[in-house]
């Protein structure tokens, strides 16, 4: 069999793949209670909002949730682990459940793509997500102190190294960085990534998504969607994209801006609109659908999925929206540097 990057890659060339929808607003329409988080963990701690424990308390629900993407089209089924680290499980008294978390959150993906290619015959993957957690390595917390850091690289590179290869270890095809707000915060997760490899003896290939944190384009550490695509190109990522943010008409001239730059697949999962003044999203998914297959129609997107919001019933529309149109093409050579139009510096001989 090939190599899930390699059949990744292979599918990719054919058709425009699908990825999942949202985890965390799916999770919220089975109205769990405090008992269903907790389980017989004994933690001591309220549970309840702790997704990521769920695939230890209530793995049925997890379930649920993968196999109803994987039945609404998704090549691509990613794990419910994005707060799945020890900084943010540190918040439910579970930072010493990390490892048994991400395992089981990706054994259970696992188990749900093996049992949708039996079904079929076309293969899924596995993406294990990793969340930004909630420090950041470029901006202080203190605003009176702009010198003052909560965490350093090092630190933070061994609370995802401690989540990524757990992920591995359960079976995830792909490491998903995703809805990076500081761009050093994504390179700790790459050094990470990179350290787990000689770990588990395995490539993780790398899945790499941006979040915008304003309409001008740029995240919460300044860099805009060109800048941030040359920050991290040096990790030769399977995907770069962008998630969450905003809806999908808000992320267009964004979506093509790096699509024209990188040479890499493109994979955009926008959330399903902008939320009301409840929080909720209320954009149907024939109209999420109809916006994205405008990227597609353009040739700027390699997969397609969801964010906050998003449900199957979004993925099962994007999937019949972008149906029978051609992927788009990947750069076969690097793409140079863009500065202003001008050829790039070279020193004299």
């Amino acid at each position: 069999m090939n190599s899930a990057r390699e059949a990744l890659l292979a599918a990719a060339k054919e058709r425009i793949l699908l990825t999942d929808g949202g985890w965390g607003t799916q999770i919220q329409t089975r109205k769990l209670v405090e008992a269903d988080y907790a389980g017989s963990l004994g933690l001591g701690h309220d549970q309840k909002g702790n997704n990521d424990i769920l695939a230890l308390t209530r793995p049925d629900v997890v379930t649920a949730i993968g196999e109803a993407y994987l039945a609404a089209g998704s090549d691509i089924v990613s794990t419910n682990t994005f707060s799945a680290n020890r900084i943010s499980q540190a918040d439910y008294g579970a930072e010493h459940l990390v490892g048994d978390i991400n395992r089981e959150s990706a054994r259970l993906g696992r188990e749900t793509a093996v049992k949708y290619e039996g079904i079929d015959g076309r293969r899924r993957f596995v993406a294990g997500a990793v969340g930004p957690t909630n420090k950041t390595l470029s901006l202080s917390p203190d605003v009176n102190n702009p010198g003052f850091r909560e965490i350093d690289f090092d630190e933070l590179k061994d609370v995802y190294l401690e989540q990524v290869v757990a992920l591995a270890e359960g079976g995830a095809d792909f490491i998903l960085i995703e809805t990076i707000f500081d761009t050093l915060n994504a390179k700790a997760g790459i050094a990470a990534t990179l350290e787990a490899e000689a770990k588990v003896g395995r490539e993780l290939p790398l899945m790499i998504s941006m979040t915008l944190t304003d309409l001008s384009g740029r995240n919460l550490s300044g860099h805009t969607v060109e800048a941030f695509w040359y920050a991290v190109r040096h990790a030769k990522p399977l995907t770069i994209g962008l998630n969450c943010s905003f809806g999908a008409s808000q992320l267009r001239p964004h979506v093509k801006v790096l699509s024209d730059i990188a040479d890499a697949l493109v994979m955009v999962y926008p959330n399903a609109g902008l939320p009301n003044e409840l929080g909720e999203y209320d954009e149907l998914p024939e109209t999420t659908a109809e916006l994205v297959r405008e990227w597609a129609d353009h040739g700027q997107v390699n997969i397609l999925g969801g964010c906050c919001g998003s449900t199957p019933a979004h993925i099962a529309a994007m999937a019949k929206a972008v149906a029978g149109l051609p992927a788009r093409q990947i750069p076969q050579v690097p793409v140079r540097t863009r500065l202003a139009g001008l050829e790039p510096f070279t020193m004299a001989a």
